[in-house]
């Protein structure tokens, strides 16, 4: 089983609470069915959290040299957040975004697969009469 930091990937309920756990969610400080949310904690493995940032450089970059018309949704994604947020809000948000996917695949113990965009839902061509 994958272990993370010496800690096992399925002590973690979600991908959210792996994501907080590295310090890349915000910090809650909530009550009386209001959520106020604060800066981002910095807690857990500094390491890890400094590679997943620097793979959402990479991913930020090839999403704004990709021509509009061939991006994808998860690109097309980026750049509308980059435009609102700015670029080390998005950094964060993209390093989140992988973290909590990097949790679903080891704790669901699969391999990363490049064309499983294309077997979702929303993906799939409408037939003839299905409008």
């Amino acid at each position: 089983m994958a272990a993370v930091d010496g800690k096992e990937i399925r002590v973690f309920k979600n991908g959210r609470q792996f994501s907080a756990w590295l310090g890349l969610t915000p910090r809650q400080h909530s009550s009386g069915g209001r959520t106020r949310l604060g800066r981002i904690s910095l807690r857990g493995n500094v390491y890890l959290r400094t590679l997943l940032i620097q793979g959402a450089r990479s991913t930020l970059q090839s999403a704004i040299n990709t021509e509009p018309a061939r991006a994808s949704r998860l690109q097309r994604w980026i750049i509308e957040l980059y435009g609102r947020k700015g670029y080390y809000k998005t950094l964060v948000a993209i390093a989140n975004k992988h973290a909590r996917i990097l949790w679903a695949m080891l704790a669901k113990d699969e391999r990363y697969d490049t064309s499983a965009w294309q077997r979702h839902p929303l993906n799939q061509p409408l037939l003839p009469g299905n409008t």
